[in-house]
């Protein structure tokens, strides 16, 4: 073990508030002298890395990440590997083509059994509106809701979802609505759910990548699925909304965003958890969208993306003993990390939640936003 990278990893955690074998929540236990090297060299990648190899525990893993990111020693310590990873996102469009369907396959498609058991009674994964609710079930119907209110559903309307997961936000509005859909998703394993839920109700799912999409609706909504864009593409995102969205209609975009522009996500959460993600920021939305779009509101609630992360972990940490023995332990301990990793960032407030109403040429007399 070099002393020398022991002791700049302490220093570096004492400024987080973190004291290595200390007793409060945060304070981590070193397991693997190999640690401080790893960290040094490979920023987040190695401390999620490290951590799934079970070379560190912690009493409170979102504790933990959340100091660190308080103190901004994420943004002081990084892998060699993010030149590289820089470099790539700015030649190539990672998000096009069949690139587009990864995440479809490496995180979508990894069993519905697991979302079953981590997403309530809902499948729905994105956060919830906690503003009356007490528990997640509650805080994702008013999600929900509050989606309809803003898009001003009615009989008849013909929705469009881009990227429907399992299909309950299209269920929702054709049932309380009485509205028809059409809802597109890049994984397989959703598409077949949703067929499933939406079973007898007007709508239609596909496995379909939206830049196929040049149809009439009268409304758009498109809930978690600009993250999987790519900034090469968000100017596309939005012509292809543009050219389905009737002149009267209202398109709702409900996305996590970041602080400051990217083209690029966290190298663990591209290896491990969404391949070609990315957090769109307020300038690059605004610049994709200008011209196309009048803005009707803004809205950020990402704090209560914590509660509805903290609601999904305790769900999915009393489950692991019903799933399938494929979510083996080094899984579950990058699942914990993804969750808490998030937590952490909603908490300290790196990564916001936003909707954002758009409309083609702006609403006659204005538009009163539902909270």
């Amino acid at each position: 073990m070099d002393a020398g990278l022991q002791r700049r990893v302490e220093a570096l955690l004492h400024e987080a508030g973190i004291t290595p074998g200390g007793e409060r929540p945060q304070d981590i236990e070193i397991l693997d002298p190999r640690f401080h090297a790893r960290v040094l060299a490979e920023g987040s990648l190695g401390l999620g890395e490290s951590y799934m190899d079970g070379w560190w525990q912690v009493r409170s893993l979102d504790a933990f990440l959340t100091h660190l990111l308080a103190a901004r020693l994420d943004e002081r310590v990084h892998g060699g590997g993010e030149v590289w990873d820089a470099l790539k996102a700015r030649l190539f469009n990672l998000q096009a083509g069949q690139g587009s369907y990864e995440v479809g396959r490496r995180h979508y498609d990894l069993g519905n059994d697991l979302y079953r058991a981590m997403l309530g009674k809902r499948l729905v994964y994105s956060c919830g509106y906690w503003r009356q609710a007490g528990n997640l079930d509650d805080a994702q119907e008013a999600k929900l809701d509050l989606i309809c209110r803003k898009l001003g559903l009615r009989p008849g309307m013909r929705v469009l979802d881009i990227g429907c997961g399992w299909g309950e936000a299209l269920k929702y509005a054709a049932e309380r609505h009485g509205v028809e859909g059409v809802g597109i998703t890049i994984s397989q394993e959703q598409a077949e759910f949703a067929r499933g839920l939406c079973a007898g109700l007007p709508v239609e799912i596909r496995l379909q990548d939206y830049h196929e999409l040049d149809e009439p609706f009268d409304a758009i909504l498109s809930v978690g699925m600009f993250e999987h864009v790519g900034v090469k593409n968000y100017r596309g995102y939005f012509d292809v909304a543009r050219r389905c969205l009737r002149e009267d209609g209202l398109f709702l975009l409900h996305s996590i965003g970041g602080n400051v522009s990217r083209d690029r996500t966290d190298p663990w959460i591209a290896r491990y958890i969404f391949p070609n993600s990315m957090l769109p920021s307020a300038a690059q939305i605004t610049a994709a969208m200008e011209g196309l779009f009048v803005l009707e509101d803004w809205h950020n609630f990402g704090t209560d993306y914590d509660r509805t992360l903290q609601a999904w972990q305790a769900n999915v940490e009393a489950a692991w003993e019903r799933l399938d023995p494929r979510y083996d332990e080094r899984f579950r301990r990058m699942w914990r990390f993804y969750l808490a990793a998030s937590m952490a960032s909603f908490r300290t407030r790196h990564a916001q939640l936003w909707q954002l109403v758009l409309s083609p040429r702006g609403v006659a007399g204005g538009y009163i936003a539902p909270r």
